[in-house]
């Protein structure tokens, strides 16, 4: 998600870092520890290392070592100037007073692994990419109300918005809930499209803290320090990213000192990892959940009768006490109580077996055999879809399986490896194509409270983020008033009514507002994630 052009983000929605064991590692390197390697785990493949086709969030922060936005927030979710000089702001100048044209200048001193400076036509070139109808991008949110991009000299980018869009500074090459960097024109821009391109597998030209070195598929990505980073040289000399599809694996690598980070962890890891010696967790605050995204194009799901059925047959306080270990806050609906667009009170609809089965009754459902719900002898049966490598997805969808079963529906569980669930449409991506009627998984959001990806009917896949299919009126006209007015106050009206009608529409269930997990060595330095990706500052980072 994005932020509102001329204010400064909030200083309150910050990373929290909490350390819970420093174990025996205090005061020096812990056993095992590789001075200048970071291990990391990751539970899933990337697609391919080209930036702007990233789909998922292990995509984006595998490429955010080797490729650098515009500007990012830091750790106290501030934004700060990167390839850019300055944060386009109405105060500077970078922002026009119709809110129309936003100015970037860039650094001089940002170059290309090649030699090459990073110039106004790689910023231009990349909005061309993404906008290119025979790329694979996963969402254009943002990029789709750009009218035109003037390069009047190497380090000037200036943008002409087709209209007023709130959040474009916190979306434009920066941590949005879509986080592109910008890519090297010079080397990509021969290819008529970049889904099936070398580059993919072996980007050599990139302008990051570090460059690449070696991909063995299914095993490792191994990246190495760019000595000629504009920020500086990176303390660390190599960074070894692990693909661990399971994660009891990844924790037992952790307790052993084999590796130095489970990237991401599922919360269901908190208690055999929390005393552990030699290891201290980071809590990461974001703007994100866990959430069942319905597909409301779907029968029986189109009827809103029967979404608001499965929202009072699910336990969502108990899914968070049994799987989440009183680490995670129950949610309403999608935008968490620390963000100032926060409505108290709305309120989602509480569990109430006796409501559901009542209302799937209006809905023409009757009992059958063992109490299951049926309309002309036909079951409710639903496919519900999860990742099949993270442990609290899988845990939370045989739970709700239960759940849905106490009040007569069906739902039959199907696992997917994540590369492919959150694939795009072109590479069979699951949630892109429609494949499901529930999905279990998380969500995570920009700096902005700019939901609109999710819930406007323009943003339907493929080539959106709306994948609960949810397309209504009223709720594309409270998105557009929060998109086109730059005033916080008009906002935080408009957003009041996407929290409303989202508790009564139904399009998902939000079980819990995201406090993201992150197990790492004690020994390792510098790591201050903010809040949409972890890797901001890399270039800082040591063990």
């Amino acid at each position: 998600m994005k932020r509102l052009l001329a204010l400064v983000i909030l200083g309150a929605l910050v990373a929290g870092c909490s350390k819970v064991s420093d174990g025996t590692a205090v005061g020096g390197e812990h056993p095992g520890t590789v001075p200048g390697v970071l291990r990391i785990a990751v539970q899933s493949e990337s697609k391919n290392l080209n930036p702007l086709l990233a789909s998922n969030t292990t995509d984006v922060f595998i490429d955010r070592f080797m490729f650098e936005p515009l500007i990012t927030p830091d750790d106290k979710g501030v934004q700060q100037p990167m390839l850019a000089t300055a944060v386009p702001a109405t105060q500077n100048g970078g922002v026009s007073k119709d809110g129309l044209t936003i100015t970037y200048h860039l650094r001089t001193d940002a170059k290309w692994s090649d030699g090459v400076p990073v110039t106004s036509k790689d910023v231009k070139w990349s909005w061309q990419a993404i906008m290119n109808p025979d790329n694979n991008i996963v969402s254009r949110h943002g990029y789709d109300e750009i009218k035109s991009i003037d390069t009047p000299d190497p380090a000037t980018v200036v943008v002409h918005l087709k209209e007023k869009f709130a959040p474009f500074v916190n979306t434009f090459f920066t941590d949005s809930d879509q986080p592109y960097p910008v890519a090297p024109e010079h080397a990509l821009a021969k290819y008529p499209n970049i889904n099936q391109i070398p580059f993919n597998n072996e980007p050599s030209v990139t302008d990051g803290p570090f460059k690449f070195a070696e991909w063995v598929h299914n095993d490792h990505i191994s990246l190495v320090a760019n000595p000629d980073f504009f920020l500086g040289k990176p303390a660390l000399k190599r960074i070894d990213v692990k693909i661990v599809p399971d994660e009891n694996t990844s924790v037992n690598l952790l307790k052993t000192h084999a590796i130095d980070w489970i990237y991401q962890a599922s919360i269901r890891t908190y208690p055999e990892i929390k005393d552990t010696p030699g290891v201290r967790i980071v809590w990461m605050n974001v703007n994100g959940y866990y959430t069942m995204q319905i597909n409301t194009s779907h029968a029986p799901l189109n009827d809103v009768r029967v979404r608001q059925a499965l929202a009072y047959a699910v336990d969502k306080a108990n899914l968070v006490k049994t799987t989440m270990y009183g680490q995670e806050t129950l949610a309403t609906e999608d935008l968490p109580n620390w963000m100032w667009a926060f409505d108290p009170s709305v309120r989602s609809l509480p569990f109430d077996p006796a409501k559901a089965k009542a209302l799937l009754e209006q809905a023409g459902y009757t009992p059958g055999p063992g109490g299951m719900m049926q309309k002309g002898g036909t079951p409710l049966s639903l496919l519900l879809v999860t990742n099949n490598s993270d442990i609290t997805y899988k845990q939370l969808a045989v739970q709700i399986q239960e759940q849905l079963q106490h009040v007569g529906i069906q739902a039959q569980i199907k696992l997917f490896p994540g590369a492919q669930l959150y694939a795009p449409a072109g590479e069979g991506g699951i949630l892109q194509l429609g494949h499901f009627d529930i999905v279990v998984d998380g969500w995570f959001a920009g700096i902005d409270p700019d939901d609109s990806s999710q819930l406007m009917c323009k943003n339907v896949p493929p080539g959106g983020y709306n994948y609960s299919r949810y397309c209504s009126p009223e709720m594309d006209a409270a998105e557009t008033m929060a998109l086109t007015h730059y005033d916080q106050a008009t906002r935080k009206k408009a957003y009041a009514k996407t929290q409303a009608l989202l508790a009564r529409d139904v399009p998902q269930i939000y079980i819990n507002w995201l406090r993201q997990e992150h197990p790492i060595n004690v020994d390792f330095k510098g790591f201050a994630p903010n809040p949409v990706v972890e890797n901001w500052n890399a270039w800082q980072w040591s063990i």
